[in-house]
């Protein structure tokens, strides 16, 4: 044995090593594998140079590391700074409302953290607990953790494959590979060795840690443990990736760079002013600063950011798509390319006949699942298959050659069996032939089932009247070998190889899938099928099935949405390329190019950066392939949401900007990796989840177009009166009250609005715009113009002209502000469109809520007797109230006019695409 450790030892770190492509008896030789596999000393010490045939888990940072860290934010930082201003103004109560803002926020970013630690540990859950091994020459069962490169394993249906396998005995072996290749159907595995550089599903000699024996049994030779496996190296690779940050995380931390930096400039130079111009007093001066800086902070924004995010989740959430990150949500508004896996997300995952082929006809089958509902047509013509003597007995052999069961349960359409095998019950059904009544009238007698072999199911029958023949379904090719004639109208016919072969490859090019079916007539009274018989050919040939896993219909509704929405859509799947571009067809993704991993791996990062603005169908994709093709459109630009199911898909669904797992037949793995789970694994449920995105986007817009003006206002009415040495409009107290009550009411109730009209009509926006650009940057200073005019000069002239005293000024002054706020609210019901169209105006019960919970809270605010102590306010009169009152409604119609000009201005978006700023 010492020679099977040094190969092992040599061989140890070459994970590119070809075992595949190397005669299994030669892989065993090398290994120092022979009939009675590894003796259990050697066993041993292969364990200990090898180590445990196990993911190593992933260094963390501890608890408080992680808390803290979530610290590190600009907005906190501003935060912070508004809790210490009101500290120092000895207001507790808010300095504890801002804190438990700031704390909140944290704890949502950590009790979310730990993204790629969850996905390893999904990963390290798939390796199998236990394997039964050969040891000393006999037969013992381990914990899957013990096994070492050398060992022989057993592999019987229902095994979970427990390490990295050269297969050296395969009998009827099939093994589900989903989780790595995308396969939607078990792949038949074989001895044989392949070409060197053959995709991962086309290894029939390799079995793969983590993936599922479906049927048969097997031996193999481990030749890869723990991280030298194929699920290990992907577990590496996704340790390597980093995630990006959300497009709106970027914009609000620049943003915040940019407010604190204003914040500081203009409250040291109004301090300035107003200590060494105006001559206040230090301690007023210093108040005065506090106050500006406070009236200038929107401390209420990373609340409403959260909510309206959560808002989001909870929409998306009965569109049946799982938000697992908040800022997920809004990155979805962004995205600007969708990846999807095809399987099970763009088609049904129900193998459904398609094509019928005999000698003289083509039909095509309607209808797809495992519904038997659909018809059969020829052209524009119906066909009926139980009046055409050939397709009467090739549907006879699809149903009667068959071990699928088919039946309703619940109102619903069930399949127990082979994928494939219930498609051809369910064409014989959609014929009107029912599979009890059939079985009856022809009992099967004897059956030689499927093997990998031979490639074919021979069941032998008998009918009440004599009848006896042999039903024959399997690989086209080795059924053309069999068969000597073809069925057609006028009876059996010399076979015409080359036409079938010419009718095979029109309907592989389609991406279905082909099996053939054929029968024989024998003598009666026979009781057992041989492979002699069988074998010894004189076959007819009954016809072609070509069989394909559907669209999705609402899937191709979902794909057109998407593209009128600016986003395109790529398929990128493990499965052959004629499927792929079929599928991609029909979806209408893509045109007819379409692009291999082979091809793949020969481009550099510019040439598939170039490829992947012209191309839309990959296959045959491995996870290096899809994790390069998400990488090569970030660096294009663009927001990519990506879709996946397996571990094979994990790298690339964490490295996206949204990655998107599938909740019914995704892996733990996939779904840890990703920010979003689609709870039917439909892609509609993605473009509904984008147009949510959308909407949530636009309201926490318009949350800043409603808060940053009220600051702004706020602000200079403060700087204006130090300015011009007049007593302040607003006292830092109530300047606190205001961004208090508006914040909790009006721009609170902005995050519930629904999606504006045309959501999906206009392109994704720039994710590297600023989040104040173009549109923005002009109604937030002519809004804070409009707030300040009033609110300013309405003090001006209480003070001046009817010579009230300061309580009373001050108090008509922020009267005055809310009631412009609570206006212009309504305009921001539609950014850009009249609110009076389609009645907008009163299709907001969250507005008028937060408008009627506003009037009780100001009319407390000037009224109550405690709140004159509070805040220095006083009661006002009718005619104030009507002023007031006048100004909100100059402030409405003013907006509404100035929208009405910007919707004329030219190059303007038409309003219902406008949001994009």
């Amino acid at each position: 044995m010492d020679d099977g450790r040094e190969a092992t030892t040599r061989t140890e770190g070459e994970t590119a090593r070809c075992w595949h492509a190397e005669p299994a008896d030669r892989v065993a030789e090398q290994l120092g594998s022979g009939g009675q596999g590894l003796d259990v000393e050697e066993a041993a010490a292969r364990l200990e140079s090898h180590g445990p045939n196990e993911l190593r888990p992933p260094e963390r940072a501890g608890p408080v590391v992680r808390f803290l860290r979530h610290f590190h934010n600009v907005l906190i930082y501003i935060l912070i700074a508004a809790a210490a201003g009101t500290a120092l103004l000895g207001h507790w109560v808010d300095t504890g409302v801002i804190l438990a803002v700031v704390l909140i926020n944290t704890l949502i970013g950590f009790f979310q953290e730990g993204k790629a630690e969850r996905a390893l540990d999904a990963i390290r859950q798939m390796l199998s607990p236990q394997a039964v091994v050969v040891r000393g020459g006999e037969r013992r069962e381990v914990d899957a953790a013990q096994i070492v490169p050398g060992d022989v394993v057993f592999l019987q249906a229902g095994d979970k494959v427990p390490a990295d396998l050269r297969l050296f005995n395969a009998k009827n072996l099939r093994i589900d590979e989903a989780v790595l290749t995308g396969e939607s159907v078990p792949v038949e595995k074989g001895t044989e060795a392949v070409d060197a550089a053959a995709d991962l599903g086309d290894r029939r000699g390799m079995a793969y840690s983590g993936t599922l024996v479906t049927f048969g049994r097997g031996l193999g030779v481990v030749v890869a443990t723990g991280t030298e496996t194929e699920v290990g190296r992907i577990s590496q690779m996704l340790g390597e990736v980093d995630s990006l940050q959300t497009p709106l995380i970027r914009q609000t931390e620049q943003f915040g760079r940019w407010l604190a930096a204003i914040i500081v400039v203009v409250a040291a130079f109004t301090f300035a002013f107003g200590y060494w111009v105006r001559s206040y007093p230090l301690d007023e001066m210093f108040l005065a600063a506090v106050s500006l800086a406070v009236s200038t902070i929107p401390e209420g924004l990373p609340a409403i950011l959260t909510i309206a995010l959560a808002i989001g989740v909870q929409k998306m959430a009965r569109r049946n798509a799982i938000i697992r990150r908040l800022p997920a949500v809004e990155t979805l508004g962004s995205v600007s390319t969708i990846c999807s896996d095809k399987t099970g997300t763009l088609t049904r995952n129900e193998m459904t006949v398609a094509t019928l082929v005999s000698r003289q006809r083509r039909v095509r089958v309607d209808g797809v699942g495992y519904a038997p509902h659909g018809g059969f047509c020829e052209g524009h013509e119906e066909v009926f298959p139980d009046r055409d003597p050939v397709f009467h007995q090739a549907l006879l052999c699809a149903l009667l050659c068959n071990d699928a069961e088919h039946f309703e349960r619940d109102g619903e359409w069930r399949l127990q069996g082979d994928p494939t095998e219930g498609s051809l019950v369910v064409a014989a059904r959609k014929a009107g032939y029912d599979p009890s009544a059939e079985t009856e009238r022809r009992p099967r007698l004897d059956v030689i089932p499927f093997e990998s072999d031979h490639k074919y199911m021979a069941t032998l029958h008998s009918d009440h009247h004599g009848w006896q023949g042999i039903f024959l379904k399997g690989s086209p090719e080795r059924l053309l070998e069999l068969c000597t004639h073809e069925q057609t109208a006028d009876g059996p016919q010399p076979l015409d190889r080359g036409w079938w072969e010419t009718a095979m490859d029109d309907v592989a090019a389609r991406g279905e899938r082909l099996l053939a079916l054929a029968m024989q007539e024998v003598d009666p009274h026979q009781q057992e099928l041989t492979y002699e018989q069988v074998e010894g050919g004189g076959f007819t040939l009954l016809g072609l099935v070509g069989i394909i896993d559907p669209p999705r219909e609402e899937a191709i509704a979902a794909v057109a949405r998407a593209q009128r929405a600016g986003i395109r859509v790529k398929m990128i799947t493990g499965d052959h390329l004629a499927t792929a571009r079929a599928i991609g067809q029909q979806l209408g993704i893509g045109q007819a190019e379409a692009v291999s991993g082979h091809e793949i791996d020969a481009m550099d990062g510019p040439t598939l950066q170039e490829t992947v603005r012209r191309v839309d169908i990959f296959a045959r994709t491995t996870p290096e392939h899809k994790l390069r093709l998400v990488q090569a459109l970030q660096a294009d630009g663009g927001i990519c949401a990506m879709t996946g199911d397996g571990v094979n898909d994990a790298p690339a669904l964490k490295r996206a900007d949204v990655g998107v797992a599938m909740g019914n037949k995704g892996t733990e793995a996939a779904k840890e990796a990703s920010e979003m789970v689609l709870a039917d694994d439909n892609f509609a449920s993605i473009t509904h989840a984008v147009e949510e995105g959308r909407a949530v986007y636009d309201n926490i817009r318009k949350a800043i177009l409603h808060m940053l003006p009220t600051n702004a206002g706020q602000s200079l009415t403060i700087m204006m009166a130090i300015l011009m040495g007049l007593a302040l409009p607003l006292t830092p107290v109530q300047v606190l009250w205001v961004n208090m009550v508006t914040s909790v009411t009006l721009a609170m109730a902005l995050a519930f609005e629904p999606g504006e009209p045309g959501v999906m009509e206009r392109p994704p926006r720039d994710p590297n715009a600023p989040l104040l650009s173009g549109f923005m940057l002009w109604r937030i200073p002519f809004v804070a113009l409009l707030l300040w005019l009033g609110t300013f000069g309405h003090f001006v002239w209480m003070e001046e002209v009817v010579g009230a005293s300061d309580e009373l000024a001050r108090t008509v002054a922020i009267n005055t502000l809310v009631a412009g706020q609570a206006f212009y609210l309504l305009n921001l019901r539609l950014i850009y469109d009249p609110i009076w169209r389609g009645w907008a105006l009163f299709r907001s019960r969250a507005m008028w809520i937060a408008i009627g919970v506003l009037i009780l809270l100001q009319l407390a605010f000037t009224y109550a007797p405690v709140m004159h102590t509070l805040f220095g306010t006083t009661p006002i009169g009718p005619e104030d109230w009507a002023r007031i009152l006048l100004f909100g409604l100059a402030v409405f119609v003013i907006v509404e006019l100035e929208k009405a000009v910007v919707r004329r201005l030219p190059g303007r978006q038409p309003a219902s695409a406008a949001t994009t700023g």
